[in-house]
């Protein structure tokens, strides 16, 4: 069994920020395989699921972000999930638009969900770190990741939150590595032709 938590903050107004990406990503995993319904429990959001063979627990905390292990450490308890079997998916300032890492343990880089998630369930958890790009200045920081996601960059997010949705069940399998190549590999740009004359040397050939 695993437990996927999504953070972010609860209410419309809050619904398409950069720091609810963690939110997104939870909304587009459930409705792409199927789990089910959306039934608060834990000071939360909760569907259900199976992946690869394995119970999925989905958890979006509304307890508002600087409360999130609250939530997180009432659904792990219940349901007897250790930390190892637990992945969060949250926004990360020091990883450009489109770009993520997973890795186990680890500091909270300032983030103010993993800081309550430590605090509650400590650090031996995994993390999906969404890359949202950095404002240039910490002054900004606060006001940027509860900003909404750009005009510009809708439609890498979009491809983003699919990617991690498609590529899910590699995470049930405990294939963290696998799942964060495959999803790298889904977001990398289509390659250009740079050898043009190469190109066409080759249908010459081929003729």
């Amino acid at each position: 069994m695993w437990l996927f938590v999504g953070l972010g903050n609860p209410g419309q107004k809050y619904q398409h920020n950069r720091h609810n990406i963690g939110f997104m990503a939870m909304d587009v995993l459930v409705h792409r395989h199927n789990f089910s319904d959306w039934t608060k429990k834990f000071q939360g959001e909760m569907s259900t699921g199976t992946l690869e063979g394995e119970k999925i627990i989905v958890l979006k905390p509304q307890t508002f972000m600087n409360l999130s292990g609250q939530s997180v450490q009432a659904a792990a308890a219940f349901y007897k999930v250790p930390p190892e079997n637990v992945v969060v998916f949250y926004d990360e300032l020091d990883l450009l638009p489109g770009k993520l890492r997973v890795k186990k343990a680890g500091g909270s880089g300032g983030h103010n969900g993993i800081k309550s998630i430590d605090s509650h369930l400590g650090q031996d958890y995994w993390r999906v770190r969404l890359g949202i790009g950095h404002p240039g200045d910490k002054d900004m920081v606060s006001n940027y990741v509860l900003g909404d996601f750009a005009k510009a960059d809708r439609a890498g997010l979009e491809k983003m939150l699919d990617a991690l949705a498609d590529h899910a069940p590699r995470l049930a399998a405990g294939d963290m590595d696998g799942y964060m190549s495959k999803v790298a590999q889904a977001l990398q740009p289509p390659r250009e032709v740079k050898d043009k004359d190469h190109q066409d040397k080759k249908v010459q050939k081929e003729k």
